[in-house]
């Protein structure tokens, strides 16, 4: 994921950073984005600081002009004269008002992940965007842990209660998800209208390789769903995108902006003891001590370590099992 639509407008270019990649993105007359290596070939300036007009992108240094296909098709210091010229270019493809982009070839029909409920009839999205320092494992790690809930995100999500939870866990083709059993406990603020007679919910946390982590509540017949797609700006930094999608009937326009201030308020605390981690790791490593209850992070882990290895994590052998913890 390189941008929000909305980001990319028709009159300037726009920069991203991606694996350390530097990307400009801009659309045509048309609307199409495209996406182009940060760089002019001429003398290595970033297009993204030129200009736009009609389509067509203007190195800001010596006036080099590129057009949607990333051809150089003027150079003023040449005049009426034309060679063969063109920038780097990547794969783009717009959806559910995101833009992706694929950094290298692939021999695979790769398509950016489906946001079920986007638009959805019934259905109100949340998009917020922010910059965590650690890496995408770590982050996708954390979006998916509750025994940290009631440590750094006390009363505002999650009271500890002192009770025994259990869950199921299976990986499976570079898929991992959680499904808890049994939960009744307090989510902060909000329990009495989200839980208010205590009963059962049903909770399932997934992740989906290579970095996008879903957590779904249905609460009797509200359903809540936080989609987050970690991308790697470099080795220690992640910019997240995060869909608080949720169905609260005619509740919908009514609590927006409550939900908008606590999941940012949330992941404002998950970006404060994620740097204090990756500190932490930068100066003593990565060595972690597992409980039980870290049964999910080893399945991440190993779905990660494979695609590091250059390996298929779908030939992973399947696995599944059980956990107890508190909170």
């Amino acid at each position: 994921m390189a941008a929000e639509s909305h980001e990319v407008k028709g009159n300037k270019p726009y920069s991203v950073s991606i694996h350390d990649e530097w990307i400009v993105l801009f659309r045509n007359s048309s609307g199409q984005v495209a996406a182009l290596q940060d760089r002019c070939l001429h003398r290595s300036s970033r297009l993204s600081k030129g200009h736009l007009k009609n389509g067509e992108l203007t190195c800001p240094y010596h006036g080099w002009k590129y057009n949607f296909e990333g051809k150089v098709i003027h150079v003023p210091s040449e005049g009426t004269t034309t060679r063969n010229r063109c920038a780097k270019t990547y794969q783009v493809i717009e959806k559910d008002n995101y833009i992706y982009l694929q950094l290298s070839p692939s021999q695979f029909d790769l398509k950016p992940f489906s946001m079920s409920c986007y638009q959805k009839k019934n259905y109100t999205t949340i998009r917020l965007q922010n910059i965590f320092e650690n890496t995408v494992t770590n982050c996708a790690e954390n979006f998916l842990d509750i025994p940290h809930t009631t440590f750094v995100h006390p009363s505002i999500f999650r009271n500890s209660k002192n009770e025994e939870m259990s869950a199921v866990i299976e990986r499976k083709k570079g898929h991992v998800k959680v499904t808890y059993l049994g939960e009744k406990s307090d989510f902060g603020l909000f329990s009495w209208f989200l839980n208010p007679h205590k009963k059962e919910i049903i909770h399932t946390d997934e992740f989906f390789m290579p970095n996008v982590t879903m957590v779904n509540y249905w609460f009797g017949n509200k359903h809540f769903i936080i989609t987050s797609q970690s991308v790697p700006i470099d080795h220690k930094t992640t910019k997240v995108y995060t869909d608080l999608t949720y169905n609260y009937g005619f509740w919908n326009l009514i609590v927006k902006p409550v939900i908008r201030w606590q999941g940012q308020a949330i992941i404002d605390q998950d970006i404060e003891i994620l740097k204090n981690q990756s500190e932490t790791i930068q100066k003593y490593g990565a060595h972690f001590q597992n409980s039980p209850a870290d049964l999910i992070h080893t399945f991440i882990e190993s779905i990660q370590h494979e695609i590091e290895q250059g390996r298929d994590p779908n030939l992973l052998p399947e696995k599944e099992g059980k956990i107890n913890f508190w909170v």
